[in-house]
């Protein structure tokens, strides 16, 4: 019974993390990037609050503000923007499929900061990695523009911008607070810095129901609730397997993608997806482990990126 519970949670944490790009397709044409994400992290901030206080999390605000706000730029506000304005021209696919390369980043601002060792199996990762880009631009079926540079570009410095906070919580806070207070002040914060921007940037279009309700399930399904599953997974299924919801998302973004909004999925997305997962697979030693005992324990520091690889 409790194993079939862990199996739902990781199938449901999976199934919302890849809806998200489905919903920002819909709702970003309509509201705008910037408006859209003002709502989205506000009402999953005023969620988690709930969750932190049914659960008496301590926030801990007043010691570590600084870092929230930090945080709550460059692990939401920023990156959650910045897939926004990708999908103003991008299929919501082909945006999961560029968030894959978050561990990519994550790795290289590690060795830059952290001064982590570049490996070879890393840095062959690194090239599959981009290689995929490569092979998603190059061979994709939209025309080739400026507009499509600039919409990748944005989706790729998401990704970068998840990399460095990823590294940046570790550093800064690693367990000294819970993930929860982490994601919970980091989204307030987050709203602190967009709201007063959405507040001078009219949205695009009036928003119909169906936009609305694209809104209310990203913040409160693919934000809120993605977190605490993602959380909840980490205590109960293990870090591996939680860490696997990241690579598995971009997935489910490709069928939401194909189902609700016609969209292709052509062999090169196919080849690029593949070539990309094993690249990010390589950097974060889930394929071709030597030591599980020292890979799993890096794995549990994935209990303070909450919010990593989590761009819905």
């Amino acid at each position: 019974m409790y194993a079939n519970k862990r199996s739902w949670s990781f199938t449901g944490a999976l199934g919302v993390l890849g809806a998200g790009f489905l919903f920002i397709r819909i709702a970003a044409p309509v509201l705008g990037p910037i408006p859209l994400m003002a709502m989205r992290v506000l009402l999953a901030g005023l969620c988690l609050l709930v969750c932190a206080l049914v659960t008496r999390t301590r926030l801990e605000w007043r010691s570590y503000w600084r870092h929230y706000l930090v945080i709550g730029i460059i692990n939401a506000a920023l990156p959650f923007t910045l897939i926004g304005i990708a999908e103003l021209s991008l299929p919501s696919g082909l945006a999961a499929l560029l968030n894959a390369t978050t561990p990519l980043f994550g790795v290289l601002t590690a060795v830059l900061w952290m001064k982590e060792t570049m490996t070879l199996k890393k840095i062959v990762g690194l090239l599959l990695g981009f290689l995929g880009v490569s092979i998603l631009v190059g061979w994709s079926s939209i025309p080739f523009s400026l507009e499509l540079l600039f919409s990748v570009g944005a989706s790729l410095a998401a990704a970068a911008s998840y990399g460095i906070a990823s590294v940046y919580i570790k550093v800064t806070l690693g367990n000294k607070v819970s993930s929860l207070a982490t994601s919970t002040c980091s989204q307030f914060f987050a709203a602190l810095f967009l709201v007063p921007l959405a507040l001078v940037v009219s949205p695009i279009h009036i928003p119909a129901p169906s936009v609305l309700l694209a809104v209310a399930a990203l913040a409160l399904l693919c934000t809120a609730v993605t977190l605490l599953l993602y959380i909840w997974l980490i205590a109960h299924a293990g870090p591996t397997k939680t860490l696997m919801v990241t690579f598995l998302a971009p997935i489910f973004g490709i069928f939401w993608g194909m189902l609700f909004l016609k969209e292709a999925f052509t062999l090169s997305s196919f080849i690029g997806l593949v070539i990309i997962l094993v690249g990010a697979g390589l950097v974060t030693d889930l394929l071709f482990r030597r030591n599980p005992r020292r890979i799993n324990q890096q794995l549990s520091d994935q209990k303070q990126k909450s919010l990593e690889g989590i761009p819905n």
